[in-house]
Order: C-alpha cells, then sequence, then structure tokens
C-alpha cells in the first residue's frame, strides 16, 4: 500500500504522463465497482468464495444446474440493478470529457460506466453485460423485466420466443466463447494508445489480461492503479495501491480539459 507522500507523488506523476499523451484509453476490472456495492470475483470476499462458478454445458444439458445459474442471477439483479456509478466511474467520464480519455475496456458486466455518462461506442464490453438477456441461438436481445415474470409461471428457465433456444443474461460464463469482435477492438485499440490506466483488475484473466501487455509492448506507458499488486506490476511506468474513486477522481482534478489533438478520439 502506497503512503500518503507516495501516492500524492505518484498522482502528480500520472497527471503529468498523461498532459504528455494523446491516445489513452482505461482498463477496468471488478475493483473499480466495489465501491458502487458490487462485489468482485476473486478477492477474499468475492463471488467464487461463495459460489462454485457453473459451467456453460452445465446450463444447457443439466436441468438442476440451469435452474441453480438462473437462481443466483436472480437473487444477485437487484443488487447490480441498483448500483449507481461511483467517484471512480464519474472520474473516467469527467477524463473523457475533457479530452484525456478515448475508451473504456472493461472486464465487468455491470454498466456502470455507461451509466456514468460514457457513450456505448466508448465503452468495449469483453465479458458481456449483466443489464439484458439474450437468446445463446439468435441473440435476441429481452429485458430482464419482461423475463423475471416468466419465472413465477412455470417451473423451467425460459426460451427464446423466436428460435427456441435457452435464454441468460448476456455475460460470458465458463466454458463459454470469447465475444470475438469485443476482443479484436480491444487489442487493436490497445495496440494504438499511448498509455493505458488499469483500474481495479487482478490482470490474472487471459485473454482479457493481455490488453495492458499490448499497449506497453507497441510503446505505449501503462498505470496501474489497484489495491493489491496485480499480476503485472513489473510492466507499470506508474502503480498506485489504494481506492480507485479517490485516486481517479485526484487525477481527473488535476488535468485541465485540453482542445482536441490531432488523433481526436479516433484509433
Amino acid at each position: 500500500m502506497n503512503n500518503d507522500k507516495t501516492l500524492h507523488s505518484e498522482i502528480n506523476k500520472v497527471i503529468t504522463l498523461l498532459k504528455a499523451k494523446k491516445s489513452i484509453i482505461a482498463f477496468t476490472g471488478a475493483g473499480i465497482s466495489t465501491e458502487s456495492g458490487i462485489p468482485d470475483f476473486r478477492g477474499p470476499q468475492g463471488v467464487w468464495k461463495k459460489y462454485r462458478p457453473i459451467e456453460l454445458s452445465e446450463v444447457l444439458q443439466d436441468p438442476e444446474s440451469r435452474a441453480l445459474y438462473w437462481q443466483r442471477k436472480i437473487d444477485m439483479y437487484p443488487q447490480m440493478k441498483n448500483a449507481v456509478p461511483n467517484k471512480g466511474h464519474l472520474a473516467l467520464f469527467e477524463l473523457y470529457k475533457k479530452n484525456f480519455l478515448q475508451y473504456v475496456i472493461t472486464q465487468n458486466i455491470d454498466g456502470l460506466h455507461q451509466r456514468a455518462g460514457m457513450p456505448d461506442d466508448r465503452v468495449i464490453e469483453l465479458h458481456g453485460s449483466n443489464t439484458y438477456i439474450a437468446c445463446l441461438d439468435c441473440r435476441k436481445r429481452y429485458e430482464w423485466e419482461d423475463i423475471l415474470p416468466l419465472f413465477e409461471k412455470q417451473s423451467t428457465s425460459p426460451k427464446c420466443d423466436e428460435c427456441g433456444g435457452w435464454l441468460k443474461p448476456a455475460t460470458i460464463s465458463f466454458g463459454q466463447a470469447i465475444l470475438e469482435y469485443e476482443t479484436n477492438e480491444a487489442e487493436r485499440i490497445a495496440s494504438a494508445a499511448d498509455a493505458i490506466i488499469v483500474i481495479g483488475s487482478s490482470l490474472q484473466v487471459y485473454p482479457a489480461a493481455g490488453i495492458p501487455v499490448t499497449t506497453k509492448m507497441n510503446g505505449g506507458s501503462v498505470v496501474i492503479i489497484n489495491m493489491e499488486p496485480t499480476g503485472q506490476d513489473e510492466i507499470a511506468d506508474c502503480l498506485l495501491h489504494g481506492p480507485a474513486g479517490d485516486i481517479l477522481q485526484a487525477i481527473a482534478e488535476g488535468v485541465d480539459e485540453r482542445a482536441i489533438l490531432k488523433k481526436k478520439r479516433e484509433f
């Protein structure tokens, strides 16, 4: 953990670094949303300490596993629905408004970056979204409010009214293929970035955790903000241990709005 003097020095270092960069992106993990009351997955009080992960194959093939999967999602839905963006999400949006941030690439499924104000086309959700339901076969989209009543009317999980496929929240489950378009876009954006700010990720889950490495290998700078050490601390140009919200807020307040440079927001 950084002491106050060291943390203040590192924040100033980040501010100076960002002022010298044109193409800046953020990469966020569960740690940025814990301050909004959403538990992380791998921490001491994480979701996987409480629940055994359910593989997609189990959801598809085993009625009991499918029912358990949905029950967990239903139990957790109010917490996700009622969560509001915290200082960290709002600070990233402030950096975007001040023309210091072009994209947010996130491992999170809570939609809080968009609720904070980030445009949909500036957020790359690598692991999907828990904010809506999708058919596993035809990908038809459903809203939670339309699906939840079905569980009160039938004893089994609902199916798509378009093609009959199984429905599930539009997240990437264990054993499910990664989102190819989003992953490719994230790699493209990361390779063109002058700097990447990593917030609240243990950087242990691949291929997502390879995003900061891509920026580093292409000559960009890496800033890591996390409560605990990560798997990539050794590549960080700036390493800050502390609450993400406070640190990001200080960084956002430390930069003045600037005119859009030649690279603008397009990569």
